[in-house]
């Protein structure tokens, strides 16, 4: 069975973005090391699962990171090549290449893409979507990106679960850019 694992970043109070979206507090200038941790984690993904709000804006961005080879970043190749699936109850095709829209139930359709043959499948918060992914136990591996600052409310990822989510941690990775990833499983 296929992996889903998860990368997020977060805030040191565990917000993924402030109250109105905004994202000014996150850490841009990753180090090489953590970029390295990022192509380890990426490396066995042969798809991506996004909700249809974060994929409005992630699938264009990165295809615009790709658009000059001479200045490409890093993985932006990885990203764009990746097939994709985009989670929707309001989309009826897909205005993206190399993407399969999801529109059943979401326990359904992830336990069936886990179920295929193929390599781990990585996850990227859009915060509801996240939040259903959590609730439902579908998450395998959260790889949490806790950026160095707190901003004091703003949306949760784990707002939606209704009973206490025990985890167990893999490892602690800081970085020098001020990062620390938090790898957690099940417990």
């Amino acid at each position: 069975m296929r992996k889903l694992k998860l990368q997020t970043q977060l805030s040191l109070d565990s917000f993924i973005c402030g109250p109105n979206g905004e994202m000014d507090w996150l850490v841009w200038n990753w180090d090489e090391e953590l970029m390295n941790y990022v192509k380890a984690l990426t490396e066995p993904v042969d798809c991506i699962l996004l909700g249809r709000v974060l994929a409005e804006g992630f699938i264009p961005a990165w295809a615009e990171r790709a658009a000059n080879p001479e200045t490409a970043e890093p993985g932006s190749k990885k990203m764009n090549e990746t097939p994709k699936v985009v989670f929707s109850k309001s989309l009826e095709t897909s205005p993206w290449e190399k993407v399969t829209l999801a529109t059943g139930d979401l326990v359904e359709e992830v336990t069936k893409l886990k179920n295929q043959p193929g390599q781990d499948l990585i996850a990227y918060g859009g915060g509801r979507f996240v939040s259903d992914l959590i609730k439902h136990g579908l998450i395998d591996d959260y790889h949490l990106f806790i950026n160095p600052a707190a901003i004091g409310s703003g949306m949760s990822i784990f707002k939606e679960i209704d009973q206490k989510l025990n985890l167990k941690l893999v490892k602690a990775s800081p970085f020098s850019c001020g990062i620390v990833v938090l790898h957690y499983q099940p417990a």
